[in-house]
Protein backbone atom coordinates (compact mmCIF):
# COMPACT_ATOMS: atom_id res chain seq x y z
CA UNK A 1 0.00 0.00 0.00
CA UNK A 2 1.39 3.57 -0.96
CA UNK A 3 1.48 5.98 1.64
CA UNK A 4 0.58 9.76 -0.32
CA UNK A 5 2.24 13.17 1.14
CA UNK A 6 -0.16 15.97 -1.00
CA UNK A 7 3.13 18.46 -1.95
CA UNK A 8 0.74 21.40 -3.95
CA UNK A 9 3.62 22.31 -6.37
CA UNK A 10 4.35 21.79 -9.31
CA UNK A 11 5.96 18.83 -10.18
CA UNK A 12 9.71 20.13 -11.06
CA UNK A 13 9.94 21.88 -7.92
CA UNK A 14 8.20 19.12 -5.93
CA UNK A 15 11.11 17.08 -7.22
CA UNK A 16 13.36 19.39 -6.09
CA UNK A 17 11.62 19.47 -2.19
CA UNK A 18 12.09 15.73 -2.26
CA UNK A 19 15.53 15.33 -3.46
CA UNK A 20 16.41 17.62 -0.48
CA UNK A 21 14.21 15.79 1.91
CA UNK A 22 16.06 12.60 0.35
CA UNK A 23 19.69 14.53 1.03
CA UNK A 24 18.73 15.79 4.82
CA UNK A 25 17.33 12.47 5.68
CA UNK A 26 20.66 10.51 4.12
CA UNK A 27 22.62 12.68 6.40
CA UNK A 28 20.70 12.86 9.65
CA UNK A 29 20.59 9.11 10.07
CA UNK A 30 23.75 8.03 8.33
CA UNK A 31 24.27 5.24 11.14
CA UNK A 32 21.37 3.86 9.46
CA UNK A 33 23.05 3.21 5.95
CA UNK A 34 20.31 5.82 4.38
CA UNK A 35 20.61 5.78 0.50
CA UNK A 36 18.50 6.61 -1.95
CA UNK A 37 18.85 6.88 -6.25
CA UNK A 38 16.81 8.39 -8.55
CA UNK A 39 15.92 5.79 -11.66
CA UNK A 40 13.52 8.10 -13.45
CA UNK A 41 13.01 11.65 -13.26
CA UNK A 42 10.41 10.74 -10.88
CA UNK A 43 10.79 7.83 -9.36
CA UNK A 44 14.07 6.72 -6.60
CA UNK A 45 14.75 4.01 -4.72
CA UNK A 46 15.24 4.35 -1.11
CA UNK A 47 16.80 2.48 1.33
CA UNK A 48 18.39 2.03 4.92
CA UNK A 49 18.86 -0.69 7.35
CA UNK A 50 17.45 -0.99 10.94
CA UNK A 51 18.39 -3.75 13.59
CA UNK A 52 20.46 -5.34 11.12
CA UNK A 53 17.78 -5.66 8.70
CA UNK A 54 17.50 -4.14 5.09
CA UNK A 55 14.26 -2.10 4.03
CA UNK A 56 13.68 -0.47 0.41
CA UNK A 57 11.36 1.22 -0.92
CA UNK A 58 9.84 3.21 -4.03
CA UNK A 59 9.40 7.00 -4.14
CA UNK A 60 7.66 8.48 -6.94
CA UNK A 61 6.85 12.55 -7.71
CA UNK A 62 3.63 12.67 -9.04
CA UNK A 63 1.02 15.85 -10.45
CA UNK A 64 -0.31 16.24 -6.89
CA UNK A 65 1.35 13.70 -4.35
CA UNK A 66 4.67 12.30 -3.60
CA UNK A 67 4.10 8.42 -2.99
CA UNK A 68 6.39 6.43 -0.75
CA UNK A 69 5.66 2.37 -1.00
CA UNK A 70 8.23 0.64 1.83
CA UNK A 71 9.19 -3.12 1.63
CA UNK A 72 9.26 -4.14 5.43
CA UNK A 73 10.54 -7.27 6.47
CA UNK A 74 7.87 -9.30 8.68
CA UNK A 75 9.93 -8.75 11.87
CA UNK A 76 10.25 -5.67 11.14
CA UNK A 77 6.46 -4.25 10.33
CA UNK A 78 6.21 -2.55 14.01
CA UNK A 79 8.97 0.24 12.82
CA UNK A 80 7.37 1.04 9.13
CA UNK A 81 4.96 3.42 10.81
CA UNK A 82 7.87 4.97 12.16
CA UNK A 83 9.73 4.92 9.19
CA UNK A 84 7.14 6.63 7.15
CA UNK A 85 6.48 9.30 9.33
CA UNK A 86 10.21 10.05 9.89
CA UNK A 87 10.16 10.59 5.68
CA UNK A 88 7.12 12.12 5.58
CA UNK A 89 7.93 14.87 8.13
CA UNK A 90 11.02 15.35 6.39
CA UNK A 91 9.36 15.67 2.78
CA UNK A 92 6.64 18.13 4.34
CA UNK A 93 9.54 20.09 5.86
CA UNK A 94 11.00 20.46 2.10
CA UNK A 95 7.86 21.30 0.62
CA UNK A 96 7.21 24.11 3.02
CA UNK A 97 10.36 25.51 2.45
CA UNK A 98 9.46 24.93 -1.45
CA UNK A 99 6.34 26.69 -0.98
CA UNK A 100 8.11 29.55 1.03
CA UNK A 101 10.76 30.31 -2.08
CA UNK A 102 13.17 29.16 0.03
CA UNK A 103 14.79 26.15 -2.81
Amino acid sequence: MKHKVSHGLDIELAKKATDAALASYKERFAEYKTSYSWVTDTKATISFTVKGASLTGDLEVNGSSIDIDLKVPFLLKPFKGKALAVIEDKIKEWVAKAKAGEL
